[in-house]
């Protein structure tokens, strides 16, 4: 035991020291905040924002209005009916030229600050940085922002500059940053243009090879969105091109994006404890195979945990039916209904049941993390899809990541998966791919989970920066250290987190990653990488089981050799 709590601490020792965050700004920010009451800029945590922005001319203003949506749900309106406009909001963006913002419309926006909003002004002039008001005159959280330019790029700078995707670094209180920049990728100090034609070249390759027939790839370096493109369509067939603002069905990416950072939090506020025995929080367990098998090991997948049962193939006449009625609730797809409580009846104690082989052993196991959110749900009274939103997602900006979207979004945002002729028998999309998942009522700890690439990209840089993003700390530095390091003897793997192979031939996930990697692939075709060496966030979406499962984008490479690309030309 000794010898392998050393081995432990060695390997956090080691990984630690390259795991710091390091932002680097590359363009010349002329931001000048010269009023800042309450720290107010940049904005931390997002979900105490109700947030609305409110210019003279939305059209004039769209470049500003659009970059700020990048980071947060902006409602957007100009001068009419302002009050109205803003009364539900507590946060108030208001931007505008000197000649754009008359008096008449200052003493609105004075109006919010009696009312005890918060107020941001953001100007862009050419007249000397002094603040338009007096702050004897004010009262409450207010912050003036001046740049001393109107123009698209200006328009991006001060966006960025009130949430900290870009330092301030003139004028009184200068800021830093905090959160990702976008836009400013030409000034990254190395040939973009060459990489992303490398890139498009190995995408083309992958549509006309019916690899997958579209994809969105996002790469990150210091803070910095260098990369992100969307490629083809969301299927063979149809017109739909894909955005970079779809929604994909990220698959097991679930486990270290979704199950994994509620576990983070559980344990290091001493509410679970990794060493402690599988039947500390579960009572059901009464099996003598598997009551004292230890939190640790069921990270690993080193329980002996049965790897996958197909639950759908053991479906009885009247369990599934194509119109809802009081017995059947649990919708499965868009015309596809499971009767209510299946999961709770049949899949979990089927579970509970299940065999255990070779404890100790490395067996990678969708049943782990189906047992680690029973935990979670046991030990937070919250269902894990509600407590992850409120504990991460929404005070960082993750504005799509969830689990069943189509109960948020629209059906036309969110990339299609299989045609399912078994089990659903109809095309799945917003409906999870997993069956499991979908049987366990769309939210299961292995799968389930829905996001864009940039949520993801979200997520990779507080993985990061050590568990701070915003400049709210999230998760302890330590926490994130332990989860994410080498935590196995038998195989490479964190807790709930994938690394980089040590073998070379095995060049997992790519060629050129190195011992510091960490994150996950997903069986749709997904993959997440996150590199503290390199400073360096990876992120491939596809629906490369579309129309029906496909190897070929693992027999082509794909996803290892973009990964590939982008490291040849940052790590030249």
């Amino acid at each position: 035991m000794r010898s392998t709590i050393v081995y432990f601490c060695l390997s956090l020792l080691l990984y630690t020291s390259s795991s710091f965050a390091q932002y680097k700004q590359n363009v010349v920010n002329k931001a000048v905040l010269v009023q800042n009451a309450g720290a107010l800029l940049p904005l931390k945590r997002l979900d105490k924002h109700r947030l609305t922005v409110v210019t003279p001319f939305p059209a004039k203003y769209a470049p500003f209005v659009q970059m700020l949506q990048r980071y947060a749900d902006i409602n957007s309106t100009d001068f009419n009916q302002y009050e109205e406009n803003t009364k539900y909001s507590n946060t108030i963006i208001v931007a505008g030229t000197s000649e754009d913002l008359r008096n008449d419309l200052l003493l609105l926006v004075k109006q919010s600050l009696v009312q005890k909003k918060q107020v941001i002004l953001v100007r862009f002039e050419k007249r000397p940085t002094t603040a338009s008001w007096s702050p004897r005159r004010l009262s409450g959280n207010y912050a003036e922002l001046i740049y001393p330019a109107f123009s698209k790029e200006a328009q991006h700078y001060a966006a960025m500059s009130v949430f900290g995707g870009l330092a301030i670094t003139q004028g009184p209180n200068k800021t830093e940053q905090t959160r990702l920049q976008y836009g400013t990728a030409s000034s990254c100090g190395f040939d973009l243009v060459g990489m992303v034609k490398k890139v498009d070249a190995i995408a083309a390759e992958a549509i006309r090879e019916r690899a997958t027939p579209g994809m969105v790839v996002m790469a990150v370096k210091n803070g910095q969105v260098i990369l992100e493109k969307g490629y083809g369509t969301h299927t063979y067939t149809g017109a739909a091109k894909t955005k970079t603002s779809d929604l994909f069905d990220v698959a097991s990416i679930s486990k270290i994006a979704g199950t994994t950072p509620v576990i983070m939090h559980l344990q290091e506020r001493d509410i679970i404890q990794l060493s402690s025995s599988l039947n500390s929080y579960l009572g059901q367990v009464k099996d003598p195979r598997k009551k004292d098998l230890t939190l640790r090991s069921i990270l690993l997948h080193e329980a002996g945990f049965t790897p996958f049962i197909p639950f759908y193939q053991q479906l009885k006449a009247g369990d599934l039916v194509h119109q809802p009625d009081t017995a059947h609730q649990v919708r499965v797809a868009e015309n596809a209904y499971l009767r209510n409580n299946y999961y709770q009846e049949v899949m979990w104690p089927q579970m509970l049941r299940s065999p255990v082989a070779s404890p100790g052993n490395y067996v990678y196991s969708d049943i782990s993390m189906y047992v680690m959110k029973e935990i979670a749900e046991r030990m937070t009274a919250k269902p894990m899809d509600a407590y992850v939103q409120e504990l991460l997602y929404r005070p960082i900006g993750m504005k799509t990541a969830g689990y069943n979207p189509r109960q948020r979004f629209a059906k036309e945002r969110i990339v299609p998966t299989t045609d399912d002729r078994v089990f659903r028998k109809e095309l799945l999309q917003g409906y999870v791919h997993d069956e499991g998942a979908a049987m366990a009522g769309g939210v299961a700890g292995h799968a389930g989970l829905f996001a864009t690439a940039n949520d993801l990209a979200i997520y990779g840089q507080l993985l990061l920066n050590r568990g701070d993003y915003g400049g709210i700390q999230y998760f302890k530095p330590a926490t994130i250290d332990l989860f994410t390091s080498k935590q196995s003897q038998t195989s490479r793997r964190g807790l709930g987190f994938d690394r980089a192979d040590p073998d070379p031939r095995k060049a997992y996930p790519s060629e050129r990653a190195n011992e510091s990697v960490y994150g996950h692939t997903g069986y749709t075709g997904t993959c997440l990488w996150i590199d503290p060496k390199n400073q360096l966030i990876y992120i491939f979406l596809s629906n490369r089981v579309h129309p029906q499962v496909s190897a070929k984008l693992n027999e082509l490479n794909i996803r290892s050799r973009i990964q590939d690309i982008i490291y040849s030309f940052i790590c030249k």
